[in-house]
């Protein structure tokens, strides 16, 4: 089978050749030089353990923490790593105290593994879950605002929202919904895991009191690095899922935000250490640096949803200006049952099969509602997005 070619700047990828991997949101894609940045900080770690945990660490993450706090938009010293976005949504939630009544917010376009976590909490302290409907097929931000503050209550304790929500791809318009939350004396809990890299980020203007975001997607850095950014006046209220050495500290030094999430126990930390190492290399693809990546990646996933709608005879769901890098299509009704432990759709089943594709079909947010998501990076090309549409067509 002869499958199209990738862009040129897959050479800095170690893609699978036999695959055409059209899925860069699910979980990011390292780029070499970067792995390679990776494996030289463990051969150093590995060189004298001791040494480079309990002297050297600290000043390391302080350095990366410096690069990216610049690059989103906030003080160093209200950022925090942690593993991933879901850890992040996780270290809030159980971190704060609800009572029995309460109303946690949330929208039907929620991640549900952190929408699993409120679940939890709110199962847990008595409180309960509310969820806005929002459209899909949407027409405007507004839409998303109202939606939202029909359901506030005097009840509502907190809201947790997507960003850039993971199965429809929508960039909600958080300003308006933090500031108007926020008027209501409502803290927001933002779910960012697609947004840095994706969207500009200014976290300080933003103004949320919690914000969590992956950096191994649009980043691509290494798996298992992400931030965690809370606003000063609510750090003392969050501690990590793992209460380590931090929570006894004498130091004076460092606030006591810092010196928990710093340190949880011994882990590997080189993921977040790469991260200057991956905005220098992203940054340094394009002309006109990272802003121009940005652009082109939401260049191409709008070239590529209007390839598969045209294909599929349907109307993008979404305007161009809600979309970052991800957009989701909608695809034709289906009486074939999921297919295996994981339920996958059997169309998402048979492109990669039969046509060596990997990109997501997801039945959302019932089973009667398909989507079809793509989620382009600079590796991408749009010879392969026509390759799809004709799989497509094949069914």
């Amino acid at each position: 089978m002869q499958l199209p070619q990738p862009s040129p700047f897959a050479s800095h990828w170690d893609l699978a050749p036999d695959v055409v991997f059209l899925n860069h949101g699910s979980f990011g894609a390292c780029p070499r030089v970067v792995l390679e940045e990776q494996q030289r900080l463990r051969r150093d770690l590995e060189a004298e353990p001791v040494r480079f945990v309990h002297r050297e660490l600290e000043p390391r993450l302080d350095e990366a923490r410096a690069v990216l706090a610049r690059f989103v938009g906030c003080d160093h010293d209200d950022l925090a790593f942690v593993p991933n976005a879901t850890y992040g949504v996780n270290s809030v939630l159980r971190s704060l105290t609800f009572a029995p009544g309460d109303e946690l917010l949330t929208t039907d376009h929620e991640y549900n593994a952190c929408r699993n976590a409120l679940d939890f909490v709110a199962g847990r302290s008595g409180a309960r879950v509310v969820t806005a409907a929002v459209p899909f097929p949407i027409e405007r931000p507004q839409q998303i605002v109202d939606a939202l503050l029909a359901k506030v209550t005097e009840k509502t304790r907190l809201c947790l929202i997507d960003h850039v929500t993971s199965p429809t791809g929508i960039v909600q318009p958080v300003e308006a919904i933090v500031r108007a939350l926020h008027e209501r004396g409502i803290d927001t809990l933002i779910d960012g895991a697609h947004a840095p890299g994706m969207v500009p980020l200014q976290l300080d203007a933003l103004g949320a009191a919690y914000y969590t975001g992956n950096c191994h997607k649009w980043l691509c850095t290494p798996k298992g690095s992400a931030l965690l950014h809370v606003r000063r006046d609510r750090q003392q209220l969050v501690r990590p899922l793992a209460i380590s050495h931090g929570a006894n500290s004498t130091r004076s030094d460092r606030s006591r935000f810092r010196l928990e999430f710093d340190f949880t126990g011994t882990d590997d930390p080189t993921p977040y250490l790469c991260v200057p190492a991956a905005l220098q290399f992203l940054s340094g693809l394009l002309p006109g640096g990272f802003d121009a990546l940005r652009e082109h990646n939401h260049t191409m996933a709008l070239a590529a949803r209007e390839r598969l709608c045209a294909t599929l005879g349907t109307a993008p769901p979404a305007p161009a200006t809600m979309l970052g890098s991800l957009a989701s299509v909608l695809l034709p009704p289906s009486a074939e049952a999921p297919v295996g432990p994981l339920g996958l759709d059997p169309l998402h089943v048979r492109l990669f099969e039969r046509d060596r594709i990997e990109v997501p079909v997801m039945r959302w947010p019932q089973p009667a509602v398909r989507l079809l998501r793509v989620s382009p990076q600079i590796y991408n090309s749009l010879e392969q997005y026509d390759y799809l549409a004709d799989c497509l067509r094949r069914g």
